[in-house]
């Protein structure tokens, strides 16, 4: 039983690409919620010097056994996308000349 929560994700490549011989072939991956643990990880300066602050938060978040190497860049990206909903929410606020804009982050299209 997992001592942490977790959501399955559905990758936009839907695992079509993957061989199905590799467990990303389903075209879902378990992933945690992002705790204060992961926020450290975004923050760490000699992640961001060598810039795989984003790798390392990734590999740190993903439950699902894989290979993370073998991820293509779409599905990282989304993966990415799914760990800053779990973490702040599906609302993203921003301001574009002089307007705040909010976006839900839930509804971006896949094209």
């Amino acid at each position: 039983m997992n001592e942490f929560p977790t959501e399955i994700i559905e990758l936009p490549s839907k695992g079509i690409v993957y061989p199905e011989s590799n467990p990303l072939s389903s075209g879902k991956i378990e992933m945690k919620y992002m705790t204060a643990f992961h926020e450290d990880i975004l923050t760490n300066q000699n992640y961001i010097k060598q810039n795989i602050v984003l790798d390392k938060l990734l590999q740190s978040l993903i439950v699902s056994k894989i290979n993370y190497n073998d991820l293509l860049l779409g599905d990282k990206n989304a993966l990415l996308v799914a760990a800053r909903i779990l973490g702040y929410g599906k609302d993203y606020t921003f301001k574009y000349i002089n307007q705040e804009f909010i976006i839900d982050l839930s509804k971006l299209v896949r094209k």
